[in-house]
Formats: C-alpha cells, sequence, structure tokens
C-alpha cells in the first residue's frame, strides 16, 4: 500500500510512473540490514534506511528526471526502469543474492482477529498505509507545496508561468515518494524476505493498485492494494491456483483498465 500511495503522489505531481519504487525500498532494507548486522541500534537502523532512500530518489528527481521532463511518458517510464536496474546491480555486487532477514522486534507480538493470527509487524503495516494516505491527502490539499503539486498535474506550463517552481516541487515528490518506498522496503524485508530481486520486482503490485486508483486516487489504491494482498493470501494455500498467486496484481490491473474503458465508451454513446 504504501508503495502504491507514493507511486501515485509522484504520478499526480510529475506523470512519471515510478518503476524504480521497489528497488530504492530494497535499498533502505539493506542499508537497515548491514547497519544492525554490525551491532547498531535498530531505531538508527530504519532511520538511516529511509534518509537514503529519500535522498537516492531526490538525486534522481532532480538529476536525472529534469532532463528527460518533456520526453514522452513511456521513455520516462523506462528511464525509471533502468535506474532501478542499476541499483538491482549496485545491491547485488555490495550484498550479493543470498536472500537474508530484517527481523523486527515487533514479530514476536501478536494477536488474534477473526481466528486468524495476526502479527504487530502486519498491523502496522497496514496501519501506516492507512496513516499515510490520510497524511498526504491532508499535506495535498492543505499545503502550499501539496497545493502546487496539485497544479503541476493539471499543467505544468501553465504553473510556471504562474511561478511555481516545478522542479523544487518535483523535488519534494521526489523526496516523499523515497520515503515511503523507505518504509515500505524495510517492511517488506520482514515480512516476506530481504532480496533486492524480490524488493525490486514487489513495485508489481504497487503498480497494480495504483492502476486501481486511476493514478488519482490515493483511498482506491490503498484499497486496491489490499485486495490484491488479500487475493494473494487466500490463494496461497490453494494446491490448484497457489503457484500462479502472482498474477493476482495482473488481472487486478487488467480489470481496472477494462472497467475504466467500460465507462469512457459509455460517456461517449
Amino acid at each position: 500500500m504504501l508503495s502504491g500511495v507514493g507511486i501515485v503522489v509522484l504520478y499526480r505531481a510529475s506523470g512519471v510512473v515510478n518503476f524504480a519504487q521497489g528497488a530504492v525500498g530494497a535499498l533502505a532494507a539493506f542499508i537497515s540490514w548491514s547497519i544492525v548486522e554490525r551491532g547498531g541500534p535498530a531505531g538508527s537502523s530504519w532511520i538511516a534506511g529511509i534518509v537514503v532512500a529519500a535522498a537516492v530518489s531526490f538525486f534522481y528527481g532532480r538529476v536525472i528526471a529534469p532532463r528527460l521532463a518533456y520526453s514522452d511518458p513511456i521513455m520516462r517510464a523506462v528511464a525509471t526502469l533502468s535506474f532501478a536496474l542499476i541499483l538491482l546491480g549496485f545491491m547485488g555486487y555490495l550484498w550479493g543474492e543470498a536472500p537474508r532477514r530484517l527481523r523486527l522486534p515487533t514479530d514476536t507480538m501478536s494477536f488474534e482477529l477473526l481466528g486468524v493470527r495476526v502479527t504487530v509487524t502486519r498491523a502496522i503495516a497496514f496501519g501506516l498505509g492507512v496513516l499515510a494516505t490520510a497524511t498526504v491527502m491532508l499535506f495535498l490539499a492543505r499545503s502550499r507545496i501539496g497545493l502546487q503539486m496539485r497544479a503541476l498535474a493539471s499543467s505544468r506550463e501553465l504553473s510556471a508561468m504562474l511561478g511555481v517552481r516545478v522542479f523544487r516541487v518535483d523535488g519534494w515528490a521526489w523526496v516523499i515518494s523515497g520515503v515511503l518506498a523507505g518504509v515500505s522496503g524495510i517492511l517488506l524485508a520482514d515480512l516476506q524476505r530481504l532480496s533486492g530481486q524480490a524488493l525490486t520486482f514487489a513495485v508489481i503490485p504497487a503498480i497494480a493498485a495504483a492502476v486501481v486508483g486511476r493514478f488519482a486516487s490515493l483511498p482506491a489504491t490503498v484499497a486496491g492494494g489490499l485486495a490484491i494482498g488479500v487475493c494473494e493470501a487466500l490463494l496461497t494455500p490453494v494446491p490448484i491456483v497457489g503457484p500462479f498467486r502472482t498474477a493476482v496484481p495482473f488481472l487486478f490491473a487488467v480489470g481496472a483498465m477494462l472497467w475504466m474503458q467500460r465507462r469512457i465508451t459509455f460517456v461517449y454513446r
């Protein structure tokens, strides 16, 4: 959910579909894991990972993205995919491909919900997703930078003519996206496993959730991400379809696009 929110925020501000969201989160998780392995405090390691994720995302947003600002949207999306592959290669060189696990203290705490055991880590992940959505919606509606982001989503050229500092606002959007990617990467490294490839390609369900929200609605994006996760979890123990549960995000994305196309066709009839 958090990655999906980050993707939507960035798209609304800059029009870029960020395929590097998962790789940035993976880098944050590896930084955090390395600090803990060297005896550092867990809390500081999480903060360091999130800061690095925000810095890397900001670097791309201020150094690379402006040079592609007026390129075709597909070219800008492919550029973020290239950046993701660069980060993936960098992580493979430094940390290798052996799977690891970033343990959080909340793993040992759990509670029963409708007969299902839920770890506090999963509850925190869900709560952070809802909190991030509410916070970002309030930020976009009330803050000066948020209003400028909404203006950029309507027209970058007109916003620039009205005095909006486009690259500065873009930079803030990339920072927010990086922070959300970092938090998401650290949580996924605990809930699943710490693997550069696994976390990098975790961007696929996030983009599918963003498609469900039409890259505009944050609540719909969160609902889509939650629905995708629940469906994958329910299909896992089913022998026949369990091995194919990774297709769930694609099915949701295709279904959302077909539904949107049907609505557009109905309006123009």
